[in-house]
């Protein structure tokens, strides 16, 4: 087996839950999500981030708006819809109760 592929795939697992939780605490412009996640280690892409955001708009989970730049084009800001907001909490239920399992079968403690 290849740890590398092992790790992406359970990295990939969690981008959704990790970008959702970015833009619930604020609008978020994509390049700030890229910086936010890799400063948390986990690196993305533009063309991975930007099909999944445009994924997730398509299923009312996230609204944008465009903001005037000074510096360049018009600027997109991605927020949570109320529908996203619903989502956001069932995908953080389900987090928690993964990590809880997780850390239960794979604590040293017998």
């Amino acid at each position: 087996m290849n740890i590398e592929n092992t790790a992406s795939q359970m990295r990939k697992g969690v981008l959704e839950f990790c970008i959702l939780s970015i833009i619930k605490k604020g609008e978020a412009y994509p390049s700030d999500i890229i910086d936010m996640m890799k400063n948390a280690n986990l690196n993305i892409l533009e063309g991975t981030l930007y099909p999944l955001l445009n994924r997730l708009k398509n299923a009312d989970l996230l609204t944008y708006r465009w903001v005037e730049s000074n510096s360049g084009p018009p600027r997109k800001y991605f927020s949570l819809t109320e529908q996203g907001a619903s989502f956001y909490k069932e995908l953080e239920n389900t987090w928690n109760e993964l990590t809880g399992a997780v850390e239960t079968i794979t604590s040293k403690t017998e």
